[in-house]
């Protein structure tokens, strides 16, 4: 089937012929944190079907928006990455993510992957609440590792792993979004078996303290 087109000279018009299938952000999204493979971002996104998800990636691929590669042996398996371009959509889902957030209809209950919890962490810090002191945390969601990072004055998370860490946070994305950005007390989802913490809880503690959503937007 032909993809449909709007026939418009707009960039913005040429940028969803690109990315503006329905699932298409979504994908990338997935991608932004680096490799996936296909069963990986199947498992992050189950609703989007086995069919769909070769097309959007088919059709990313296409764009030069995503490419596939092996891995080296011996894990002698395919994943699929963002190109240099299609690394640049960060910033865009980041601002949709915050304007969609500010929606009075946002749901909390529905599931979100590991991804998503990051770039929320990357999109809705607070920098004036940030810790004074410079700390390094390490964050495992699900099993994959971040390490989030206070350094003159500024917030990163990153996937990987470092030593030097004054902290480590075990936990689910779900968990970590009520901590971060609904409210729920660290020291109550440790009592209930939701996160695990080695290391300086209040550390931890007043880094993931660090976050806010955007207020409810006034629809009226």
């Amino acid at each position: 089937m032909a993809k449909r087109s709007y026939q418009d000279g707009c960039g913005a018009a040429q940028a969803l012929d690109i990315v503006g299938e329905r699932w298409a952000l979504l994908v990338v999204r997935e991608l932004t944190l680096g490799p996936r493979r296909y069963s990986d971002l199947l498992a992050a996104m189950p609703a989007i079907g086995t069919a769909v998800l070769a097309q959007r990636l088919a059709d990313l691929v296409a764009a030069g928006v995503a490419r596939r590669r092996a891995l080296p042996a011996p894990l002698a398996s395919r994943v699929y990455e963002l190109t240099p371009w299609g690394a640049e959509l960060e910033p865009v889902i980041r601002a949709l993510g915050r304007w969609g957030a500010a929606s009075p209809n946002l749901r909390r209950d529905l599931p979100i992957s590991v991804a998503t919890s990051v770039l929320a962490l990357r999109t809705n810090v607070v920098p004036d609440r940030l810790p004074a002191r410079d700390l390094r945390v390490s964050l495992r969601l699900d099993g994959r590792p971040f390490v989030a990072e206070v350094a003159g004055g500024s917030f990163t998370v990153e996937p990987g792993e470092a030593a030097d860490v004054a902290a480590t946070v075990v936990t689910d994305p779900i968990t970590l979004a009520r901590i971060t950005l609904d409210g729920h007390p660290l020291e109550v989802a440790i009592a209930d078996d939701e996160v695990r913490v080695d290391g300086d809880v209040d550390a931890a503690a007043a880094l993931l303290g660090s976050f806010e959503l955007p207020p409810v937007a006034d629809t009226a």
